[in-house]
């Protein structure tokens, strides 16, 4: 949910109006939305770019992971790894466009434990993967768009973890 839906629910719920913090808050997350929008695009632009980089760089320092046996041995498991890689990197952009980590938990967290276990793939190797696409992410990235863009991956990998 983004921070005007935030305010306007919380003032309703309340039955009164936004406080000049609320307000506040309101005015840095339209000053800030070009950023951000700028940073989702060069993010979805390069998603191809950024899923192969991190994946070698995961790959690298988990090779047990498509080792026979590993979870992204052979083809298909490797692509749907590359497919959850992507996903990822559609819900970072969704929480950077809302300027919330709301859209993260609800479509990506919550029950996200529970499915990978059942498949048997090893959340902390998501989690790692996760940081993968950070760093890669980061890379294509100035310091200011990294230092707003962080946040999204670090919520991310501590839910996974």
């Amino acid at each position: 949910m983004s921070v005007v839906s935030q305010v306007v629910l919380q003032a309703d719920d309340e039955l009164r109006y936004p406080s000049a913090g609320e307000l506040q808050s309101i005015a840095e997350f339209f000053k800030s939305g070009e950023v951000r929008v700028q940073i989702a695009n060069t993010l979805s632009s390069n998603e191809k770019r950024i899923v192969e980089q991190a994946s070698r760089q995961l790959w690298q320092k988990r090779p047990d992971f498509i080792a026979p046996g590993g979870n992204a041995y052979g083809s298909r498991e490797r692509a749907l790894c590359l497919r959850d890689y992507g996903w990822y990197m559609r819900l970072i952009t969704y929480g950077l466009v809302s300027g919330d980590k709301e859209p993260i938990e609800s479509i990506g967290l919550i029950g996200v434990r529970e499915m990978y276990n059942s498949l048997g793939v090893p959340v902390p190797g998501m989690a790692e993967a996760i940081r993968c696409l950070k760093a890669a992410s980061l890379a294509l990235l100035s310091d200011d768009e990294a230092a707003i863009t962080a946040p999204y991956f670090d919520y991310l990998i501590q839910g996974m973890s």
